[in-house]
């Protein structure tokens, strides 16, 4: 049997990897274009801001371990040109000799990957204008970076790889703008649930231009001029375009292979192409997305692997089925964490689902234990039960709730059973009810109809359509500390039996505290002594973040 694996890194090093322990007999080459066949790629602008300081660190594994521990037949520096399906070859191009060959194979698995996304802009292509997808192109901005004459960077675009990016060229003490076309950054998140993520850019000191593009670049000796949408430019020294990747698919699409709906390779569960004895894995390819089963492009490190080894059992002769992506991500921004898994509220509604959401503003481990934080949790299920989706931020513990979100979405679990999860506890740790425990009550709450609630971004029109009130239970110094909601009624949750005489039986009273608990607590209190009454989701703080975000947009429409 002889394997031939086009492309390094998660999927092409991971499937190399799984056929050798499979089979010790099989003949396996691995062709790799760049010099590096295994790399962080996750990890380069860790090392380009300093949080890495070992650039070798970063190789996981180099051409001549694979070929000393798994007997693989590595070449760098040559890259696929050509597939023949029928003749099962395929035509490599060695760079360091100029020369041009064929290659058979019994089975071949493409993992081309994913190239940086460059728009056709006025100028873009110049030499302070860069991408960061492998180790030549951090090398690369290292060398600028290096440079006594870079004191400032455009980082254009809000994704994973531009949020790192803006932290660590802000940590190299540059002044950096992060320029983003949507009105929010980390496009897997809801809109206020990235909020934190703005406010936190501008702490640091990071110039944030949300709702603006590029129209144009000038380089000049002295660096480079953006005009951005908004009429205004910007000079600095340096550009990273980090707006997002494209499927490489060119190799794949000339040698007849299918592709999807979204641009990526098709391949089956069993990631297989379109042709027999050709596989296709990583970000190159068209996957399923899990909880509806529709075509996407996830591409992320840990898929890659999954499939990369799914691919290699396959080609042996093996029964192995790839389940589908999550997309759970998770990144660090400065201090703040931010994470997701399954469906956001966006793509929810663009598909035209039913869902509802709760809001859990919890801390990460018991109160009572120095250092508890707050993590801004929301979770997102259907009229049933079933967990569609769950975004959290915040300093600590977001990821871990996260990854019992996602295992309870490949469990099919409900939020019913997100009440019963029996999750580790100790005071530095966690608390008795954990965060997750407390999305469960808040969404049974819902469903079973024990409250009713009002979301933010509609509680204007809530207010203008219906005979309502706005009742605040918190305390008076928290409304002298932080604020309250104009027009708001205010009598603390501990006094309201006592007070309920001030509150008119004839109209609908919304509730709000500073994160909801309090308010639900007010509406069962007030629902049971025969008050219609509703309660503020994410309370006075999601209300803030909200009302944040509306500003914002009129003053940014005003300035336009």
């Amino acid at each position: 049997m002889k394997i031939v694996i086009i492309g390094g890194v998660a999927g092409g090093a991971s499937a190399a990897a799984k056929a050798r322990r499979l089979s010790e007999s099989a003949e396996i080459i691995l062709f790799e274009r760049g010099g590096e066949i295994s790399f962080a790629n996750c990890g380069l602008p860790y090392h380009i801001g300093g949080d890495i300081p070992d650039r070798a660190a970063l190789l996981i594994q180099t051409p001549e371990k694979m070929h000393d521990r798994f007997n693989i037949d590595v070449r760098v520096q040559t890259e696929v040109t050509n597939i023949t399906p029928e003749q099962k070859t395929v035509t490599a191009l060695d760079y360091r000799t100029g020369q041009s060959y064929e290659e058979s194979f019994d089975r071949l698995i493409l993992s081309p990957g994913a190239a940086p996304f460059v728009p056709s802009i006025e100028g873009i292509d110049n030499p302070a204008t860069m991408t960061l997808r492998n180790m030549a192109d951090m090398d690369r901005i290292l060398t600028t970076l290096d440079s006594a004459n870079t004191r400032r960077a455009a980082v254009i675009g809000g994704g994973f790889i531009g949020l790192e990016m803006a932290e660590a060229l802000t940590h190299r003490n540059l002044s950096v703008s992060l320029i983003e076309l949507a009105p929010q950054v980390m496009a897997p998140v809801d809109v206020e649930m990235a909020e934190p993520v703005h406010t936190t850019l501008r702490q640091q000191g990071v110039d944030l231009k949300l709702n603006t593009g590029v129209n144009r670049f000038d380089h000049h000796e002295h660096g480079v001029t953006l005009t951005l949408t908004d009429g205004s430019h910007l000079d600095v020294d340096l550009v990273i375009l980090a707006i997002g990747v494209r499927p490489e698919t060119s190799l794949a699409t000339t040698a007849g292979l299918k592709t999807g709906k979204t641009g990526g390779i098709a391949v089956n569960r069993r990631m297989e192409t379109s042709e027999k004895d050709i596989y296709a894995v990583g970000d190159a390819i068209e996957i399923n997305e899990w909880v509806f089963g529709k075509p996407a492009l996830i591409p992320l490190a840990g898929p890659a692997n999954r499939q990369g080894r799914i691919a290699a059992i396959n080609a042996l002769g093996g029964d192995a089925e790839y389940r589908g992506s999550q997309g759970t991500a998770v990144c660090k921004v400065f201090d703040l964490t931010i994470a997701s898994t399954g469906l956001n509220e966006k793509v929810l509604q663009q598909s035209g689902t039913a869902y509802k959401k709760v809001y859990i503003h919890a801390n990460n481990h018991a109160g009572y234990y120095p250092g508890a934080c707050k993590i801004n949790f929301k979770l997102l299920f259907s009229p049933e039960g079933k967990v569609l989706g769950a975004q959290a931020s915040g300093l600590n513990g977001v990821d871990k709730r996260i990854d019992v979100i996602a295992m309870a979405i490949q469990a099919g679990m409900s939020v019913y059973d997100l009440e019963e999860a029996e999750l580790t506890y100790a005071p530095p740790y966690g608390s008795a009810k954990d965060v997750v425990n407390y999305a469960g009550f808040a969404a049974v709450n819902v469903l079973n109809k024990s409250v009713e609630q009002v979301y933010s971004e509609n509680l204007t029109e809530v207010l203008t359509e219906t005979d309502s009130i706005l009742l605040d239970v918190r305390s008076p110094d928290e409304l002298i500390e932080s604020g309250t909601i104009p027009g708001s009624t205010n009598i603390p949750l501990d006094n309201l039996r006592q007070q309920l005489h001030k509150l008119p039986k004839d109209k609908t009273i919304i509730v709000y505290c500073a994160v909801g608990l309090r308010g639900y607590l007010a509406c069962r209190i007030l629902s049971q002594k025969g008050y219609s009454c509703s309660n503020l989701a994410g309370g006075y703080a999601m209300w803030r973040q909200s009302h944040s975000l509306r500003t914002l947009r009129q003053t940014e429409r005003k300035a336009a």
